[in-house]
C-alpha cells in the first residue's frame, strides 16, 4: 500500500485522516442525511465501508442489536469475496485465522456393507485452480468485525448505531431528502421512543423479513422446498477421519454436508432430517439438538461424534426466493430510485453452497460506489438505476445453481446412479460458486464486445482477472488488480504496443491525449485542485522486460503528483519479466489495449489504444464534467 504522500505517518497507515463528515461526527443519527443503511449484515456492513471512502456524503446506519453481532450462521468465503476483502485492506489478515477449504472429500454406502459409508473421492478444492485466493471458512461475525474496522477507519468515519429499530418509510416524490424514515429506538436511554428522519436514499439490509421490502411494495417469490435440515457448530470427539476436510456424505440414512472451522477444533455439520410433511406447519424448526446429532451418527455409521460443546445450532427449510426489484421504482419510471434492497431482503435459499453472505457482499460492492459517485456529483443519477438491472439476474443465477445443488446433496442412495456426480458437478460449476462467473451486461457503465478479441483475458462485464506483472520502479514481482482498492476510483490500465520506450508508439500517442486532450476524461472529469488520479487511476504495462523499461521516461500520465506534497507516483509503471508475460496469459493484443475497469473491479470496456474518441464517449455516459 501506499501512504506517506500527505506527510510522514508513524502510526498504523490503514487509519486514514478524517476528512469531511468524519471530522467531529456526531453521535447521534441527524434528522437528515444523505444514505441511511438498514441492518449491519454482510451487504450493510462492506456498503457503509465503502461509503466511509466518501467523505463529503452523510451516511448512517441503523441495527436493531444493541451492540456487534456475536454468532454468525453464515460462514463460506469464495475466492471472489477474498478478493474483495483485499480491496478493502484486510485480505491477509482474514486469511491468517480462517479455514482454508483444500480439498472436499466425498463418502457414499459401501457397496458391500451399505449400511456403512466409504470415502469414494478425494478432489483439490476449485479455488486452487481458478484463483489466486483462497476459499475460506470463518465467522460472518468476523467478517462484519473487518468491514465495520475498514468503515471507521475511512476518512466518513462510519459506525453503526445500534439500538435503532427501522418502522418503516414513504417516499416523496421531491425534496432534497425525499425518504422520510421512521425509526424506533429499541435500547439505550432513549429505548421506546420513535422518531422520524429523512434520507436522499435508504439502502434496505434488514433481512429476510425485510422491512424496507415490505415498505416499498415489493415481494419475496418463490417458496420453502419441503425438505429440511439442521445446522450445528460443535466440537467433537469422534472417529471419522475426515474431520477436518470439508465433506459430502451420503448414505442410506441420509445427507450430511461437513465444514471443519477456523481455530483447528470447531465444525458446522449440516445433517438432513428428510423431507416434511405438508402439514407440518414449521414444527420441524423445533427439532431439538440431540435428534440432529443423533441424525449424524446415524449417517455417520460405522463412525460416530460425540457432541462436547455446541455453540449454535438451527433448523432450516430450504427456501429459494428472489424480490421481483431490488429498488423502489417500476421499470418503465422516469425517476431514479431511492430505496434500494440488498443481502437477504432481496434473495434466499439454502445455506448449503456458501453464497449468501458471498453474493449479499457484491450487492453491496455494486451499490456503494453508484451512491457515492452520484451523491459527489461524479456521476449522474441514472447510474442508480444500473443496481437493481445488475443485481436482479444475478440473484436469480444463484436461486437456480442453489436448486440444483441442494437437489443433490438431498438425494437418497437409491436416487444415486454414479456416485461421482456430485463430486463432477461440484467441480464442473466451480466458476459460479467462487463467484466469478457473474458477467454484466452492456449498459451506461458496461460496454460493448466488439474489441474483446484484443484482450481475450479480460471479459467484459466479468470481473477482472489480476495477473502478475514487473514493478518497474523497484523490480518486484505484483498482481497489478490487488491495487485496485476500495476507494471509488475506476482503473485504467494501458497495455503498450511493441516500440520501446523513446519510439514512436500508439501508447505514447494515448498517453499525450489523455494527458492534455479537453476531451480525456482525466482532463474532463478530475476536479481542480484534485490530484491527477483524484477520479481515475491509470496505469501502464510494457512488453519489454522491465530492465528495458525506465520508470522516468514513462509518459506523465502515467506519473502522477500525488497528496498534500505534491509527490511523484512511481508505482504506476509495471513491464513483462521472466515468467510474467501478462499479454501472453491474459490474451493482450501485442498492439496494444486499453481495459476500463469499474471501482467494483468489473471490466467495463475493451478498446483499442487509438480509439480515443470512444474511450471519451463511453465516460461521458458515467461521469459528469469537474466544475
Amino acid at each position: 500500500m501506499q501512504f506517506h504522500h500527505n506527510g510522514y505517518v508513524s502510526g498504523e497507515p490503514r487509519v486514514l485522516p478524517a476528512a469531511g463528515t468524519g471530522i467531529d461526527r456526531p453521535t447521534e443519527l441527524p434528522d437528515e442525511m444523505d444514505v441511511l443503511i438498514v441492518g449491519s449484515g454482510p451487504a450493510g456492513m462492506l456498503l457503509a465501508a465503502q461509503m466511509s471512502q466518501f467523505p463529503d456524503v452523510v451516511t448512517r446506519m441503523i441495527e436493531q442489536r444493541s451492540g456487534r453481532l456475536v454468532l454468525g450462521q453464515a460462514d463460506g468465503i469464495q475466492p471472489r469475496s477474498v478478493e474483495t476483502f483485499q480491496a478493502f485492506g484486510f485480505g491477509p489478515h482474514i486469511v491468517s485465522e480462517a479455514y482454508n477449504i483444500g480439498w472436499m472429500n466425498y463418502w457414499t454406502p459401501d457397496p458391500e456393507h451399505p449400511e456403512n459409508i466409504i470415502r469414494t473421492t478425494r478432489q483439490a478444492d476449485y479455488a486452487q485452480d481458478i484463483s489466486e485466493f483462497p476459499h475460506l471458512i470463518v465467522n460472518q461475525a468476523r467478517v462484519l468485525d473487518y468491514f465495520a474496522e475498514a468503515a471507521v477507519r475511512g476518512p466518513a468515519r462510519i459506525t453503526p448505531d445500534y439500538g435503532i429499530e427501522f418502522v418503516d418509510l414513504t417516499v416523496h416524490h421531491g425534496g432534497e431528502h425525499p425518504v422520510e424514515v421512521r425509526v424506533r429506538y429499541v435500547a439505550g436511554p432513549r429505548q421506546g421512543q420513535e422518531r422520524t428522519v429523512r434520507a436522499k436514499y435508504v439502502a434496505g439490509g434488514d433481512g429476510a423479513r425485510s422491512r424496507v421490502r415490505e415498505a416499498i411494495g415489493r415481494k419475496h417469490i418463490g417458496k420453502f422446498a419441503a425438505h429440511a435440515w439442521g445446522v450445528m457448530d460443535v466440537t467433537v470427539e469422534t472417529d471419522f477421519p475426515d474431520w477436518r476436510t470439508k465433506c459430502a456424505i451420503n448414505s442410506e440414512a441420509g445427507n450430511i454436508l461437513h465444514i471443519p472451522r477456523e481455530g483447528g477444533y470447531l465444525s458446522r455439520v449440516y445433517v438432513d432430517l428428510g423431507e416434511v410433511p405438508e402439514d407440518d406447519h414449521h414444527r420441524v424448526r423445533d427439532t431439538p439438538l440431540e435428534r440432529i446429532v443423533e441424525k449424524a451418527n446415524e449417517i455417520l455409521h460405522p463412525y460416530t461424534i460425540e457432541v462436547r460443546q455446541a455453540a449454535w445450532h438451527s433448523v432450516y427449510e430450504v427456501g429459494h426466493r428472489v424480490t421481483d426489484k431490488f429498488d423502489d421504482v417500476d421499470v418503465d419510471a422516469d425517476h431514479a430510485p431511492h430505496v434500494f434492497l440488498m443481502g437477504d431482503a432481496c434473495h434466499t435459499h439454502s445455506a448449503k453452497a456458501g453464497q449468501g453472505m458471498n453474493v449479499s457482499m457484491q450487492d453491496g460492492f455494486n451499490l456503494g460506489w453508484k451512491l457515492g459517485s452520484v451523491l459527489t456529483g461524479r456521476s449522474p443519477e441514472a447510474l442508480l438505476a444500473t443496481y437493481s438491472a445488475e443485481r436482479q439476474p444475478v440473484a436469480q443465477q444463484l436461486i437456480d445453481f442453489d436448486r440444483e445443488w441442494s437437489a443433490l446433496m438431498a438425494r437418497k442412495p437409491e436416487e444415486i446412479s454414479d456416485p461421482q456426480e456430485l463430486a463432477d458437478f461440484y467441480l464442473a460449476t466451480s466458476e459460479f460458486p467462487s463467484g466469478f462467473m457473474t458477467q454484466y451486461p452492456p449498459s451506461m457503465i458496461v460496454g460493448d464486445a466488439s474489441h474483446q478479441d484484443l484482450a481475450t483475458g479480460f471479459p467484459i462485464g466479468k470481473r477482472f482477472k489480476s495477473a502478475q506483472a514487473v514493478r518497474v520502479c523497484d523490480g518486484n514481482i505484483e498482481h497489478i488488480g490487488h491495487r485496485h482498492l476500495a476507494d471509488g476510483r475506476w482503473r485504467i490500465y494501458a497495455f503498450a504496443d511493441r516500440p520501446g520506450q523513446g519510439e514512436a508508439s500508439a501508447l505514447a500517442d494515448w498517453a499525450q491525449w489523455m494527458a492534455t486532450s479537453p476531451e480525456s476524461p482525466v482532463v474532463r472529469c478530475t476536479p481542480a485542485g484534485a490530484d491527477a488520479d483524484a477520479v481515475l487511476d491509470v496505469t501502464v504495462t510494457y512488453q519489454q522486460d522491465f530492465a528495458a523499461v525506465d520508470v522516468t521516461r514513462a509518459p506523465e500520465v502515467f506519473r502522477p503528483r500525488c497528496g498534500a506534497l505534491a509527490l511523484r507516483n512511481w508505482e504506476k509503471v509495471y513491464a513483462a519479466g521472466s515468467g510474467t508475460d501478462i499479454f501472453a496469459e491474459r490474451g493482450l493484443s501485442r498492439d496494444g489495449v486499453v481495459v476500463v475497469v469499474r471501482p467494483d473491479q468489473y471490466v467495463a470496456a475493451v478498446l483499442p489504444l487509438a480509439a480515443t474518441d470512444e474511450l471519451a464517449a463511453f465516460f461521458a455516459r458515467n461521469l459528469v464534467p469537474a466544475d
